[in-house]
């Protein structure tokens, strides 16, 4: 690279309900929603925008009209997760119990060990892992 620095610092999520999936990724990593965004003109009371702070990037919500909620794993012709968060925990049995009270639901398929998949409200895969 020449002369210039890239820095990571956040990732953009996008919803059928921004705000509210703001709220679930707060409370699932014990922060509060640092900015939240009304729907703009002519859009539905569920569009708008918000943002979560964490010790690493930023998580943005943003709305999406068209949603559709990924299929994990995979499936030809389905719509397909191409990126997920991925969440380091001590406790993986206490993290996920934490993760489903807040409205995740668990995978039925958990491809390893060490790592549970789960689906936060709007349907995007995220994995806690030790």
């Amino acid at each position: 690279m020449t002369g210039t620095r890239l820095s990571l610092t956040s990732i953009t999520v996008t919803a059928p309900d921004p705000r509210a999936l703001a709220d679930f990724y707060a409370r699932l990593l014990g922060t509060e929603v640092a900015v939240s965004e009304p729907p703009g003109t002519n859009e539905p009371p569920e569009a708008g925008w918000a943002q979560v702070r964490t010790d690493g990037p930023t998580l943005n919500f943003e709305y999406e009209r068209n949603w559709q909620a990924p299929v994990w794993p995979a499936a030809p012709g389905r719509p397909h997760a191409t990126q997920h968060l991925d969440v380091h925990v001590d406790d993986l049995g206490l993290a996920v119990a934490h993760a489903v009270e807040q409205g995740a639901r668990l995978a039925d398929f958990q491809p390893q060990e060490d790592v549970r998949v789960l689906f936060d409200p709007a349907g995007h895969p995220f994995c806690l892992f030790l």
